[in-house]
């Protein structure tokens, strides 16, 4: 979808529908920006108060607009992020699917609003229905935006549309499910992603026996218990340009049954959604591509199915890694970490300037942060708050929790190097303290999803989260290299 920023209403734009947002408290000032015939009459009848979500529409009262309306905001002073997407996504739904172009006054908003709110409205345009024999038929292609003084620039507008295809991306490989989603549909988006972008990609597939030579054991240790074969997948953008690149791994179980260690029946259609790691890694390298940020940036997707099977992984056994650590897996459903450890020893090899990865990990994070903020675990101070910055303007939060030495002898193990799990207290910091043994040679940091990258419910569906916190921590530094 295409969105401009205007510092005034173009006529001559065939918009089909204005919209203008209004604060209750400053109501009447809709007429000193357009001429609304009969305004105070359609307001007193009406008794609109201009409250948050609240629309009036105007019936042709605006002079040059055939369908216009009043869009409440409340008090724009009180208006919190998660309030802007609630305007965003009323707009939207009243005007999608009537509508190929509209128009939306927001010089109500403050001009720090004016970016979030532009990306919650391409987040809130939407909508999945690949499996539906009764499609959406959204009809909406441009946004005019408009304001008279605003922080928008081309280049925000241009970043804001990357971010929308690549989170889009992401929620779409997300929602798919296992049988159509597993480990080799991830390399052939990868593959055909490099097809796009010939100029700017370049991807790698090992397959298992390649995985094998290198000493994979805890990878394996998980993927050969499935029909389906496990992969790592490598994505490198602007692999030209000299600087060390920074790396972003994702998980990608593609479905985690917990293997022996079986889940429960009830919600484990939901584990379709353990690969939105993978799926936010994919997403961020298309949106990079769209956005052409000059950068270095390695994906690497680490791509497996966990199933209990014959041949599957007891609790128990003791494998070797990459790095050649030792492992003793004592629950078969702490795979995402296996999978992981091998990949960031893997990764190693490009050199990184730092690493981030990112994994539907753990419930015990869900426990903690809910749906609201992602766990971000590092003992990089300043690789924090570049983060939490990043998430504060994209509104993709984090919140920083420990990862420190005190926790890690909870993963002692009598018989190997380490155990896969460090026991019912601090789950969440003991898989981060996990994967911290297998990046000590660059900068790192690691973010769990587990509660950011899907709704259950009536809204479940994968959120394509953390694409936004990644494109504008990659753009934030972009901007500081060049």
């Amino acid at each position: 979808m295409k969105l401009t920023i205007n510092t005034s209403f173009q006529e001559s734009a065939s918009s089909q529908y204005l919209l203008i947002l209004v604060d209750s408290e400053q109501l009447k000032n809709a007429n000193s920006l357009y001429k609304i015939n009969n305004l105070e009459e359609t307001i007193e009848a009406a008794q609109f108060k201009a409250s948050l979500n609240e629309i009036l529409a105007l019936n042709g009262a605006v002079e040059n607009s055939r369908n216009s309306a009043l869009v409440g905001i409340g008090k724009s002073a009180e208006i919190q992020p998660a309030k802007l997407a609630k305007i965003a996504q009323t707009i939207i739904k009243a005007s999608q699917k009537k509508f190929k172009k509209i128009s939306i006054d927001i010089s109500a908003l403050t001009a720090e609003q004016h970016y979030l709110f532009a990306l919650s409205l391409t987040q809130a345009l939407y909508t999945f229905d690949e499996y539906k024999s009764k499609k959406n038929e959204s009809q909406l292609e441009q946004i005019d935006l408009i304001a008279a003084n605003s922080s928008l620039n081309d280049a925000q507008l241009a970043l804001i549309s990357a971010m929308q295809s690549g989170q889009s991306l992401a929620r779409n490989l997300g929602n798919r499910p296992g049988n159509i989603c597993f480990p080799e549909y991830l390399a052939d988006q990868a593959l055909a992603l490099a097809a796009e972008f010939p100029d700017l990609l370049k991807v790698t597939v090992l397959d298992e026996q390649q995985m094998a030579d290198l000493g994979m054991g805890a990878f394996l240790a998980v993927s050969k218990g499935s029909d389906r074969p496990g992969r790592i997948i490598t994505l490198e953008y602007q692999a030209q340009r000299s600087e060390a690149p920074i790396v972003l791994v994702g998980k990608g179980v593609t479905f985690d049954t917990g293997g022996i260690s079986l889940k429960p029946g009830a919600g484990m259609d939901e584990m379709k959604y353990d690969m939105c790691g993978s799926a936010s890694v994919l997403g961020t390298i298309r949106a990079l591509c769209e956005a052409k940020l000059p950068i270095h940036v390695v994906g690497a997707i680490a791509a497996a199915e966990n199933m209990p099977s014959g041949k599957a992984t007891r609790p128990g056994d003791i494998v070797t890694t990459m790095s050649g650590q030792t492992v003793e897996i004592l629950n078969t459903d702490a795979e995402g970490r296996l999978v992981l450890c091998d990949t960031l020893t893997y990764v190693s090899r490009f050199n990184p300037a730092l690493v981030i990865d990112i994994a539907t990990l753990t419930g015990a994070c869900v426990v903690a942060l809910g749906s609201v903020l992602t766990g971000m675990f590092t003992p990089d101070d300043e690789l924090a708050a570049e983060l939490h910055a990043a998430g504060q303007t994209s509104f993709d939060r984090v919140w920083r929790m420990p990862v420190i030495d005190d926790y890690q002898e909870q993963l002692d193990s009598p018989f190997a190097d380490i155990g896969n799990i460090g026991g019912p207290k601090a789950g969440a910091v003991t898989a981060a303290c996990f994967l911290q043994r297998f990046t000590r040679e660059y900068r790192w940091v690691h973010l769990d999803i587990a509660g950011t990258a899907w709704n259950s419910g009536a809204n479940k569906g994968a959120t394509g989260r953390p694409v936004p916190l990644l494109m504008q921590f990659l753009a934030n530094r972009a901007q500081q290299n060049g």
